[in-house]
């Protein structure tokens, strides 16, 4: 009998499909058909919870055929061979123009956050350390990957505590006293990866504003540094043309600069449950604050909050 050890080998397939989209107003059909068989998993399984989750995902299809795409297209599906198993897959969908190249509208990173290298010491910029374009460009990039697997994994596991059956693809990467968070908590931390985006697409460094989005950056910037060395994080094609600087992807400094603590790194040690409480012994001595489920939404003290009225992607 051979052992699993030697039989179970991991490989990452990269494959690069072109369609051609004929007919945009067919496909956005199938889109909505498809919503309307949708059943989500959440506690509440009323008609009008269902209702108003399937009209989320009909606004998201309309006069978006990327989006539809995203909807109808099963990556996992080409792979049917005898002895394989699916564990994950990964996949977007980009416009492509006559160049091949992505035509989708891209934040212009280079003019957002010119990096300066004068060298002057008068100089502000270079006397301290900078998010450089391609930085920017590369966290936003992870930060759109990171939504789409959380939103994923609200559609697919619903109110389900984290270790359930099927795959997850982002909260189980969260802190334990998190993992029997319902699917409107889910729906809220996913949507911190696009606040975070939204900073960088209009030029403002990622700086968390609550604990979620502390959680969702540094997601970002493990991802970032995972796709770098494996060479998946755009800066070989759509983001080659950006230009270079010392500071680029300087995970360390990041950290420094990008977070005002960190304290939200506590909630994985188990020899420190409870920690999360404000009125844990630890909690009180490190001046943590609230950092329980309920708070990670609420914005620190020093930080302004949300637009409540922005939308969730899905």
């Amino acid at each position: 009998m051979v052992d699993d050890a030697m039989a179970r080998r991991q490989f990452t397939v990269t494959a690069e499909i072109e369609l051609d989209v004929v007919d945009a107003a067919a496909l956005e059909r199938a889109a909505l058909a498809y919503i309307d068989e949708m059943v989500f998993a959440v506690d509440d399984d009323s008609e009008q919870a269902q209702e108003e989750l399937r009209a989320a995902e009909r606004e998201d299809v309309a006069g978006d055929p990327a989006a539809a795409l995203s909807l109808l297209l099963d990556p996992d599906a080409i792979v049917e061979v005898d002895g394989v198993e699916v564990g994950g897959a990964r996949y977007s969908v980009g416009e492509a123009g006559a160049d091949d190249r992505s035509r989708a509208a891209l934040p212009d990173f280079a003019r957002l956050f010119e990096a300066c290298e004068c060298g002057l010491a008068s100089c502000e910029k270079c006397g301290g350390f900078q998010v450089t374009p391609r930085t920017a460009a590369v966290l936003w990039t992870m930060g759109a990957l990171l939504a789409d697997q959380a939103f994923d994994d609200v559609i697919a596991h619903g109110d389900d505590p984290v270790g359930s059956a099927g795959l997850w693809m982002v909260f189980d990467a969260f802190p334990r006293i998190t993992w029997r968070q319902d699917a409107i908590w889910r729906r809220q931390a996913a949507r911190s990866f696009d606040d975070l985006r939204a900073d960088l697409a209009d030029g403002r460094w990622p700086q968390p504003s609550c604990a979620a989005e502390e959680m969702a950056l540094h997601l970002m910037l493990t991802t970032a540094q995972a796709a770098v060395t494996d060479g998946w994080s755009g800066l070989e094609d759509r983001f080659s043309e950006l230009p270079e600087h010392p500071d680029d992807l300087d995970g360390g400094m990041l950290v420094d600069v990008l977070f005002q603590d960190a304290d939200i790194l506590a909630l994985f040690d188990p020899s420190r449950d409870g920690i999360e409480a404000p009125d844990d012994d630890e909690n009180r001595y490190l001046g943590m604050g609230d950092y329980t489920p309920s708070a990670w939404f609420t914005p620190f003290d020093n930080m302004s909050p949300r637009d409540p009225r922005r939308p969730f992607r899905r």
